[in-house]
Formats: structure tokens, sequence, C-alpha cells
């Protein structure tokens, strides 16, 4: 038997009470405050889009400021209380909910609420990340394009009640998983600007005293170590080397359960990275017909995005089988290693240059004649393949979901979401 089983066992054998939210605290509506409002120093505040953005499941300090007039007159949330942003895009995002430790009190903006009681506050906040609660909130939520849960419907839901000792082992426990996965996420985001790093390094070619130029010549971490070698550097605009192709026809909503292999541009966004062999969608023969297809080593490069640093994300196809490609993207057919010119697409320089050519505002678009102008340099094939061959490995232990520090991330959230329910799960009492 487990300590926090035995704790049950000794405090609650015959099960614990349910409560309504409601029923041991209150809801009280943030007001006022907004972004424009904010101060370099001052009373310190929480917008409600912060809950979303920058905060997790408990915070000691703030990140954003009022003046001290401002914020006299909102409301307040205190030591021990839970500060929830009742609005979101989605059903999932709604509710969400931090704890407020800090010693003093902060301003909260509307579409927020504090909840007041006399629980353990991370107790509280754990339960409000639960499946139960989750699906409480889907018959509960409210509006399309922006959700939101009331006050007077969070304050109905039921959640069990042990007595304190038991939720505070619960919280050592939980908080336990949480640390170790906030270890992991702190080193793969080290890991990805190491990547980054590398990834620059090694597609930036140095002109030397003859005329050649030098690969990157600094060791590389993990038994990496690029040779340094002369190489007769090619500077050649994508135009020279190579084609552009423009997609067409296909849609999303052309989508069948099997048939033809196609990729949509967005998809290069949600789904994709640096290469792919399989597809995620299909669509008819007659669909596919009327798209522009792409055939194994060409490049496929998106055309617009909603920012300038996303646009031309590019993607090796490296399929066996032709694929029907959509519209707002290209395929560059060429004669280079695909990868090497799918990593180059994601480099520095080349972020430098398609800010040049990137225009729009809610929407960036890059036109295919002005992509073809980019220089970049092609080194020899062999020296294409060793650079592939090291940015590879960086790629799978940064990317990669079945391998690498992705997938242990995600073994971890699921087994920390299975003990979560777990423990939140009790028996009501009689």
């Amino acid at each position: 038997m487990s300590e926090i089983e035995k704790l049950i066992q000794e405090l609650c054998p015959e099960g614990v009470p349910f409560k309504k939210l409601g029923e041991i605290g209150s809801f009280i509506r943030g007001n006022g405050l907004q972004k424009k409002d904010f101060t370099n120093s001052g009373f310190p505040c929480i917008h409600y889009g912060q809950i979303h953005t920058y905060y997790n499941l408990a915070a000691t300090k703030t990140i954003s400021f009022t003046s001290e007039e401002l914020g006299k007159k909102l409301k307040h949330a205190q030591k021990g209380d839970l500060i929830i942003a009742t609005t979101s895009e989605d059903v999932d995002g709604c509710c969400k909910a931090i704890v407020w430790l800090g010693d003093k009190e902060v301003a909260i903006s509307g579409d927020a609420y504090i909840y007041r009681h006399n629980q353990n506050p991370k107790f509280i906040s754990y339960i409000f990340q639960t499946e139960r609660f989750l699906k409480y909130k889907r018959t509960v939520a409210t509006g399309t394009k922006v959700v939101r849960v009331s006050g007077n419907s969070m304050s109905n839901f039921e959640i069990p009640v042990p007595p304190l000792e038991v939720q505070q082992k619960i919280v050592e426990i939980l908080d336990n998983f949480t640390s170790l996965t906030a270890e992991l996420e702190a080193e793969l985001e080290a890991r990805k600007r190491q990547y980054e790093y590398y990834r620059n390094l090694l597609l930036t070619f140095n002109p030397v005293a003859n005329g050649a130029v030098t690969g990157g010549e600094q060791q590389i971490g993990d038994g990496f170590t690029p040779p340094i070698k002369s190489l007769n550097i090619k500077y050649l605009s994508l135009g020279e080397m190579g084609t552009f192709i423009r997609g067409k026809y296909l849609q999303k909503r052309d989508f069948v359960n099997s048939g033809y292999p196609c990729i949509h541009y967005g998809q290069l966004y949600t789904y994709y990275g640096t290469s792919a062999d399989k597809t995620i969608s299909f669509v008819s023969q007659e669909v596919a017909e009327k798209s522009s297809i792409a055939s194994k080593n060409d490049l496929l490069i998106t055309l617009t995005s909603e920012n300038e640093d996303d646009v031309c994300k590019p993607l090796a196809w490296l399929g066996e089988e032709d694929i029907a490609v959509s519209g707002h993207m290209v395929i560059y057919k060429h004669n280079q290693n695909p990868k090497y010119l799918s990593y180059l697409l994601q480099s520095e320089q080349f972020f430098i240059d398609k800010r040049k050519i990137a225009h729009g505002t809610k929407v960036i678009e890059v036109k295919p004649d002005n992509l073809a102008k980019i220089v970049v340099p092609i080194p020899p094939l062999d020296e294409q393949e060793r650079i592939v061959a090291i940015l590879d490995s960086f790629e799978t232990l940064v990317n990669d979901l079945t391998a690498g520090l992705p997938a242990e991330i995600e073994a971890r959230r699921k087994q920390y979401e299975y003990y979560r329910n777990k423990l939140l799960t009790f028996k009501k009492i009689a």
C-alpha cells in the first residue's frame, strides 16, 4: 500500500465528501485592466491572456504592472487564490487556472475570475486540469469564435474534498511530476538553441584568400566534429539552379480517407518537419489531376503565413509516390540534396533574406519570382550529404516525436496525466 493510500485509509476510509466549488469558495470577477494599461513598474497585475501564454500552475511574481492608481481600483487576488481565465479560442483552453502564491495582492483583468476558498490551492488547480472537469466544461461552455465559461457554471462543478493532509500529499506527488517534466522541457529548449546554432554554423561558408571557402571549423557537441576542408562553393540564386511550380486547386475539404497522397500548405506548419516520405492526407484521383504534382526529392515551400518568420516553410519530399500539392505553396524542382536545401531554408541567413521580400500585414506573402532571386551557398553534393547527416542527428533529438527528448517528454506527460486523474479520483462518501 502506498503512502497516499495509507493516508486515505486512515483519514477517510468511508470516502470523501463532494462539494460544489460555490459551496467551499466564492468567484470574484476581474475588471477593467487592459494590456494598454501596463507600466514598467507599479501595482502587480495579471491579464487573462497571460494565463494562457506565460503562467503555469502557480506564480509568486507577475511579469506586468499597472499604475498604483488603477491597480487600487481593480479586483485583487490574494495569496492562495486561484486566478482563472474564463475565455479562450477553444473549450480546452477555457478555465485555465493558476495559483497566486505571492505575498502581495495582484490586480486581475476582465475575462478572469478570482476563486477564493479554504482548501489547498494547488489541489484545486490540479482538479481544473482533470478529464472530469474538461468533460464538464464542454457541457457549460458558450460561444464559437470566443468560448466562455461563466462563474455561475464553475460554481456548480462538484469536486472531491478530502482532508487537507491528503490534499497536501497529492500536491507533493503531482508537483514532483511537473518538476521533472519542466526539467526535460528546459533541456529540450537548450538543445533547440544548440541545434539552431550549429545549423547556422554548418550552413555558413567563409571566403578565404584563394577564392575557395571553408566549412564550419568549430567542434560540434555530442561527438560531431565537421572536418576542415576547402570547398568550391557556388553561390547561386534559387531561380538559377531550379524551377518553381505553383500548387493549385486542392483544399482541405477535398480530403478523403484513402486515395492519392496529398499535402495542404497549412500542414507544413502544423504537422511536417524538415522532410517526409508519407502523407497524412489523401484526395480522390479526380482532385489530384486538377492539382499540382510533386515527385521524390522535390522541395515544397509555403508562400503565405500569419507572420514573416514562418513564411517559406520548407519540406523535402522523399517518398517514392508522387503527391498532390495545394495552393499557397510552390514545388521546387532542382538537382541538389533536398534535405540540404530544406535545412538551408531554415537558416538565419535565409530568414534575413526572406524578410526583405515578404509583404503584407494580416497575411504575410512571398512571391515566387522574388523567392527565385535569393542567393544561397551550394557546396559539392558530398559536403551537402555530410551536413545533412549531422543536422539529422540534432533534428531527431529535438523534433522527432518518436525518439529523443520530445518522445520522453510526451511519455512523462501521459504518465503525469494518468496519475493526476488517478490521484484525484475518490470514493464518494455515502
